[in-house]
């Protein structure tokens, strides 16, 4: 049963994923007036936020909002890029800027899970291991890697409303400034969803992966 359940996320993992290349490939097409650079700029500056710098930073798809550093990380091909699908993403990753500066609930809570996750993220295969050939002799070690295992997968679900909410306002701010219209609005925010199904999927598995290991625990204890 569970072999089916990997089989077929692995299978939507990867279906999702080919749909948001597709997509964005698509919308990289459809040129805009302003680069993303100039669009993440525009955004932070007519909602009144100036401490947070632009940046370009390597690769595709890396683009990320570093609440620590305040930067809006671009990657290269959206940075200089000027079309629908640079003008999208710059765009979400301000709206998570707007997040930070206006303290959205759940992106605090995201933010202040950050170091347990990554502490959790660090441990948890090792733990989960050693669990499972221990369950006989030591199955509270099982029980403390499904705990690190849960927080990660808590962290997944907590992700969905931060990055719905941040294309939310990247979307409306694109067509309130005139960045895009009405034929280029609906291509930003399908090139956005795309993106978030992705968080999705990530999440389910997560959560199927994490039921695993409470059945293998609950099996030992019956």
């Amino acid at each position: 049963m569970y072999f089916i359940l990997f089989i077929t996320i692995a299978l939507a993992s990867w279906g999702v994923s080919a749909l948001l290349n597709r997509r964005f490939k698509e919308y990289s097409q459809v040129f805009l007036p302003l680069t993303g650079c100039q669009v993440a700029e525009k955004m932070l500056r007519d909602n009144g936020i100036t401490d947070v710098r632009v940046t370009c930073t390597p690769g595709h798809l890396t683009d990320h909002y570093d609440p620590r550093t305040k930067t809006v990380n671009l990657s290269e091909s959206v940075y200089n890029s000027a079309n629908v699908a640079a003008a999208a993403v710059a765009a979400h990753e301000c709206g998570h800027a707007l997040q930070h500066a206006f303290a959205y609930g759940p992106l605090r809570m995201r933010t202040a899970l950050v170091p347990v996750v990554s502490f959790a993220s660090q441990w948890v295969t090792w733990v989960l291991l050693g669990g499972i050939l221990m369950i006989e002799v030591f199955p509270q070690l099982l029980l403390a890697g499904v705990i690190l295992y849960g927080l990660t997968t808590l962290f997944s679900f907590i992700t969905l409303p931060v990055e719905i909410n941040a294309s939310m306002r990247a979307v409306a701010w694109l067509e309130q400034a005139g960045i895009t219209d009405r034929q280029t609005t609906p291509m930003a925010s399908t090139a956005l969803r795309s993106a978030a199904y992705t968080y999705v999927v990530a999440a389910l598995a997560s959560l199927g992966t994490l039921m695993y290991y409470i059945l293998i625990l609950v099996g030992r204890r019956d």
